[in-house]
């Protein structure tokens, strides 16, 4: 079996189009299509229905992707455990990272990786949590750095490496500013419903960061006027500088960056974990252990 024609025909069934997948492939469309074209004579079928614009699977190339996916995975897997057996610290590993922390973590992470494991081509991919969860189920991604809840976890591995709180961010010259405490202090609290007039800037409906500050603002009893919202905790943090809005948002933007924003913590103090998740019953590499560990030490060290 040729494992480079498996990866052909998964690249034509994720562009639904054969000239975009050669492209990505970096191969010409006429060899692509020859490569095809063998294949289904091989088994006597068409893999996909073509048209100019949109080319999908087959009752037979849907089986036949799910499979090909299947034998890939089989091979990174075997020769991950194979080469942590013969100790010669090569190969590849795929890493999920959110946006924004995750790219601070694997800036600080990677060059104690490097220097440890020189061959390991590493590929960092960064994501929403609920994409780094569909590829883990998947088999296409190794690790993947997220965080989320207990509640927004699926049926993988989750290991946590750190917990963070969310705290309420005003303008620092907002009225109820100078109840803040000063640097250095644990921080003040602040009654929510005191901002109840108060616009907002909140995180996209599908964010599991948007999952937990609707469920503060159930709690404090009263739905906030929300000016708009984002794919950016950044963002937020930005707008509450620039005396736009107030928003919610992990300590680590505001202790990264605290210019311009008076924090507050709530009194029903909410959290979630930073974790890092694999597949269930997938293979953790000795590089993939050695990345974690370093995660973990990154923000053990990152102040609260």
């Amino acid at each position: 079996m040729d494992l480079k024609q498996l990866e052909y025909i998964i690249k034509i069934a994720e562009e639904n189009n054969i000239t975009r997948a050669a492209e990505k492939l970096y191969i010409t469309q006429s060899a692509l299509n020859q490569q095809l074209l063998r294949l289904e004579r091989e088994l006597g079928t068409p893999l996909f229905y073509r048209s100019r614009t949109n080319w999908h699977p087959t009752e037979a190339g849907q089986v036949y992707v799910e499979n090909a996916k299947k034998i890939l995975q089989i091979k990174h897997e075997t020769y991950s455990i194979i080469s942590d057996i013969a100790a010669t610290k090569k190969g590849s590993l795929s890493v999920g990272l959110t946006p924004g922390r995750g790219i601070d973590m694997f800036t600080a992470v990677y060059p104690a990786f490097h220097q440890q494991y020189p061959d390991i081509t590493v590929e960092p991919r960064e994501m929403s949590v609920r994409s780094q969860q569909h590829e883990i189920a998947q088999g296409r991604l190794d690790i993947g750095f997220m965080t989320l809840r207990e509640s927004d976890r699926t049926g993988d591995v989750y290991q946590v490496i750190g917990r963070e709180e969310f705290v309420l961010a005003i303008p620092e010259g907002h009225p109820l500013g100078a109840m803040a405490a000063p640097a250095g202090e644990p921080l003040a609290v602040m009654d929510l419903a005191r901002l109840k007039y108060e616009p907002f800037v909140f995180m996209y409906r599908e964010s599991t960061s948007r999952r937990l500050t609707d469920a503060v603002f159930k709690e404090a009893g009263f739905a906030p006027s929300v000016l708009f919202e984002t794919s950016s905790t950044a963002t937020i943090a930005n707008l509450v500088r620039s005396r736009i809005c107030c928003g919610l948002i992990p300590l680590y933007y505001v202790r990264r960056q605290p210019e311009g924003i008076a924090s507050f913590a709530l009194d029903s103090h909410p959290a979630w974990d930073i974790a890092v998740s694999w597949r269930q019953g997938g293979y953790v590499s000795q590089a993939a252990r050695e990345f974690i560990r370093l995660a973990a030490a990154y923000w053990t060290n990152t102040p609260e």
